[in-house]
């Protein structure tokens, strides 16, 4: 009875000091993008102006009378840490005059930007609303003629959101954003790149080494949409390993193929499958736009596509060349060239099995 007696006085004296800890360290920001008309709507915490503004207790914010003396104060504040960019070009709102959200503990201020002269592409936005608190959240939502088309999470490492909107400007501006992604993502994927160079070492006719790589494109194209989509989504734990592992198969493959013997475009085809899945997880990251999905993806693999190429060509080149001025410095170039293959790819499996604990 008496530790009953204790536990329900601790209770009382918790439930009955005031709390100093900020338990809502959320701001809310709305876009309305209504051509040619932008609006937004942004609610704060009294507790997080209370603090930056150097007021307490915080709830004199929600008092009006007093409110009306520190607007200027308040938009002062916040104005230089939210921005909004169309097409690059920063948008300057008029900041209406806080509202009182008095059971949110909050205050609401309308947004209004100038009339759009035409229809816009991308829309960006920058907001560390709260830098005091590295725990603070800004949620974004954008929408399009009253739909809810984006949301967003701002926070610390991560201050800026884009949005492509669905005009045509915006299908242009998801075709900018992607295919240098993709070009980039393959030309700074070592293992992607191995993989492609394992695959050419034994040389070829055009018409074959064309078919290798068009094998790896097919598969690792139905792969690379399917995961983006959601469709099918191996987790990366699995999948960088057996990429891994793709790539010391091509290498021990070329030590040990014989003359008449040449499966490397059903190798290529195979392992693309699992190649796509490891695109697909650096594509997730890039937060794809819902309403370009299918243009994020086409441009991207497009991307990826303009970057194998090149690989393909200097590589090719490269080793055809050797190959001319000797058979023999060719076989040793495609012989030492598996053996650092099979190495590297050895490495990178130990390292994601043993001793990976981002892979998730």
């Amino acid at each position: 009875m008496n530790r009953i007696l204790s536990c329900a006085a601790l209770l009382v004296l918790a439930l009955g000091v005031p709390s100093s800890a900020h338990s809502v360290p959320f701001s809310f920001l709305d876009i309305q993008l209504k051509f040619p008309e932008i609006e937004g709507s942004l609610v704060v915490h009294d507790f997080d102006l209370a603090h930056d503004l150097g007021i307490s207790p915080p709830e004199r914010l929600l008092d009006p009378v007093f409110l009306d003396g520190q607007s200027v104060a308040i938009r002062t504040l916040l104005s230089p840490r939210l921005h909004l960019l169309v097409d690059g070009r920063e948008w300057i709102p008029q900041w209406s005059e806080p509202e009182v959200l008095r059971e949110r503990e909050s205050l609401r201020f309308t947004l209004h930007y100038p009339t759009l002269a035409s229809a816009p592409g991308k829309l960006t936005i920058r907001a560390d609303m709260f830098p005091y608190d590295a725990e603070h959240q800004t949620f974004v939502n954008i929408y399009e003629n009253g739909e809810l088309t984006h949301q967003a999470i701002l926070h610390d490492g991560k201050y800026v959101a884009e949005y492509n909107t669905g005009s045509a400007q915006g299908t242009f501006a998801v075709i900018r954003k992607f295919i240098p992604e993709g070009i980039h993502h393959i030309l700074i994927g070592p293992d992607h790149i191995l993989f492609l160079i394992g695959l050419l070492l034994n040389g070829g006719s055009v018409r074959r080494l064309l078919m290798v790589v068009t094998s790896f494109t097919v598969a690792h194209s139905i792969t690379l949409a399917l995961a983006a989509l959601q469709i099918v989504s191996p987790p990366a734990r699995v999948i960088e390993p057996a990429i891994a592992l793709s790539i010391i198969y091509v290498g021990v493959d070329n030590l040990l193929v014989k003359d008449g013997r040449d499966v490397r475009a059903w190798i290529a085809f195979g392992f693309g499958f699992i190649h796509g899945f490891g695109f697909a997880n650096s594509l997730r990251e890039m937060d794809l736009p819902r309403r370009a999905l299918g243009w994020s993806l086409f441009s991207f693999n497009f991307g990826v596509e303009i970057g194998q190429l090149i690989v393909v060509l200097f590589v090719a080149l490269l080793l055809g060349s050797i190959r001319t001025r000797s058979a023999i410095a060719g076989r040793y170039v495609a012989i030492g060239g598996s053996t650092v293959v099979i190495a590297a790819g050895a490495v990178w499996f130990i390292q994601r099995v043993f001793f990976s604990e981002a892979l998730t």
